[in-house]
């Protein structure tokens, strides 16, 4: 196979609130930690498990002003992205590592601060970062 691919697909929980990062020049990154749980039977004891596994978010410029206005600590989102590693120096000097999601699109399925908007409408909010834009049909307010 000559091409390759990373993508990355998740159905999750908002572990905190969308943490912002402005820079010079106007552009901005968004990172908020997101919970998907696994949950499955263990064939030597017959327990039911249930495991929890947490990832780094980022978005950027728009879609991550977005995110910050409609998303807080608990709400259900789809994201679509690319997973990307990286490292920096500490101000100890120790190097660091994190690998992060990328999220190029996402689509809002529970938010606490437009539930009762949502609810009257149907809809939910959805955004593709590839194309900077979100359309209003996606808005629910």
């Amino acid at each position: 196979m000559s091409g390759t691919l990373n993508k990355v697909l998740l159905i999750g929980y908002l572990g905190d609130d969308v943490k912002m990062h402005y820079f010079d020049g106007g552009n901005c990154i968004g990172r908020f930690p997101l919970a998907t749980n696994e949950t499955y039977i263990n064939k030597t004891t017959n327990e039911k498990i249930n495991t929890t596994e947490w990832h780094n978010l980022v978005v950027r410029n728009k879609a991550a002003e977005i995110c910050e206005k409609h998303l807080s600590k608990g709400d259900k989102i789809y994201v679509e992205g690319r997973i990307k590693s990286r490292q920096w120096q500490a101000e100890d000097g120790i190097t660091k590592y994190t690998t992060e999601v990328q999220v190029t699109e996402f689509t809002f399925l529970t938010t606490k601060k437009d539930t009762d908007s949502r609810q009257e409408s149907g809809k939910s909010a959805g955004f593709d970062s590839q194309n900077g834009s979100q359309s209003e049909s996606d808005l629910s307010y």
